[in-house]
C-alpha cells in the first residue's frame, strides 16, 4: 500500500466508486460478501488497492495545501517539479489563527511588526504525491490557493521579504 486505507466514512461516502472498481474486477455485492468473510485477506487488499487510487487521484489534482496552527500558516503551492511554501508568523502574545477575531486582526494588519513572512522553493525528495500525501498526515488540507495567492502578491507588492 502506498498510502493509507480510507477511513469507513470514506468508503461510505464513494460506496458507489468502489462498487463500480469492484465489478471492474467481475466482483459483484453477493461475491463481495463472500469475499469479506471467507477470504478478509483479499478483503484487505481490495480496500487497499481502492484507496491507493482515490489518494493518487486526489493527490494528482492537489495544487495547494495549506497548514493552520496557533501562531504560524504554512502555505504550499504544489506544482510538478517543486514545491513553493510560503511561512506566515506571528509573535504576538496570546494569538491565535483560530480565532477568528485574531484572523481577522492579521489580514487587517499585515504590515505589523510581530508578522513575518518567510518564502521558500524546493525540489521533491521523493516522488510529488507522496510528499504531498506526508504533509496531509501531517495536519495539511487540500484548498484552492486563494489565501497563498493573496499573500504572495501581498508580499510581492510589498516587498515584505
Amino acid at each position: 500500500m502506498q498510502y493509507r486505507q480510507l477511513s469507513k466514512e470514506q468508503f461510505e461516502a464513494l460506496h458507489e466508486e468502489f462498487a463500480q472498481f469492484l465489478a471492474t474486477q467481475q466482483i459483484d455485492a453477493t461475491e463481495w460478501a463472500m469475499i469479506k468473510k471467507d477470504k478478509p485477506d483479499v478483503a484487505e487488499e481490495e480496500l487497499d488497492l481502492f484507496s491507493d487510487m482515490v489518494w493518487e487521484k486526489v493527490l494528482n489534482k492537489t495544487n495547494y495545501l495549506e497548514h493552520f496552527s496557533k501562531k504560524n500558516i504554512n502555505l504550499f503551492k504544489c506544482n510538478e517539479k517543486k514545491i513553493f511554501r510560503i511561512v506566515v508568523e506571528v509573535d504576538k502574545p496570546d494569538f491565535d489563527f483560530f480565532s477568528d477575531k485574531d484572523y481577522q486582526w492579521f489580514l487587517d494588519n499585515t504590515n505589523d511588526a510581530s508578522i513575518q513572512f518567510f518564502k521558500g522553493t524546493k525540489t521533491y525528495d521523493k516522488e510529488r504525491n507522496l510528499e504531498l500525501f506526508d504533509l496531509i498526515q501531517k495536519g495539511s488540507v487540500v484548498c484552492d490557493g486563494k489565501l497563498y495567492e493573496s499573500i504572495l502578491k501581498l508580499i510581492n507588492q510589498s516587498k515584505i521579504i
